[in-house]
């Protein structure tokens, strides 16, 4: 459950977002990593919205209409196709449609969470986050973050790899339930 204080005093309403935005990294070899969460978590919801991907050289996009507390929406959804440490660059896209940065819930790996505990929160710091980091560089740190806890590897120096390995086989077995459970959060 999300608290009031981690909201920073901004309530979420699923009526206001225009776009989600899911972290990871482009290519086969990165498909099933801890890293990619972000991306499979809007490929499911993409999958419940029957949503049709388009690509462009620096992302995949699909637009969606829905209802969400009786109004209708248009919402992009969105998979950074720069590279993790490049995905500020959709950020662009975005502004150029009239989307405020608070209009936005990006959905990102957090290591400082533990397998599977998700979390919905305003603002924040990158907290070493390069993705994040990039998105902060272009419009700041008033978004919506959707973290999908990953765990963290016993030693600092060993997340580099962590974050780039898949989830082992009991994880990836409550990965689908835990899809749905985000996609949730984000649209009830």
């Amino acid at each position: 459950m999300v608290s009031k204080a981690q909201l920073q005093d901004h309530v979420f309403s699923a009526s206001t977002i225009r776009a989600v935005i899911g972290l990871g990294n482009p290519g086969a070899r990165y498909v099933k990593t801890r890293h990619n969460i972000g991306f499979r978590v809007v490929e499911n919801l993409a999958e419940q919205l029957n949503a049709v991907w388009q690509t462009t050289d620096k992302m995949e996009v699909a637009q969606v209409s829905m209802t969400v507390d009786g109004s209708v929406s248009s919402v992009y959804l969105i998979k950074p196709q720069t590279f993790m440490n490049e995905s500020g660059k959709v950020m662009v896209f975005l502004t150029k449609k009239g989307i405020k940065p608070e209009q936005v819930v990006v959905v990102h790996d957090e290591l400082e969470k533990p397998f599977g505990n998700l979390g919905l929160r305003f603002g924040g710091s990158a907290k070493g986050h390069n993705g994040l980091r990039s998105i902060m560089g272009v419009v700041g740190a008033e978004f919506w973050r959707l973290r999908f806890g990953i765990g963290r590897p016993e030693s600092r120096e060993e997340v580099g790899d962590y974050v780039l390995t898949p989830f082992i086989r009991p994880e990836e077995d409550k990965i689908g339930q835990l899809l749905d459970q985000a996609c949730r959060l984000i649209f009830g």
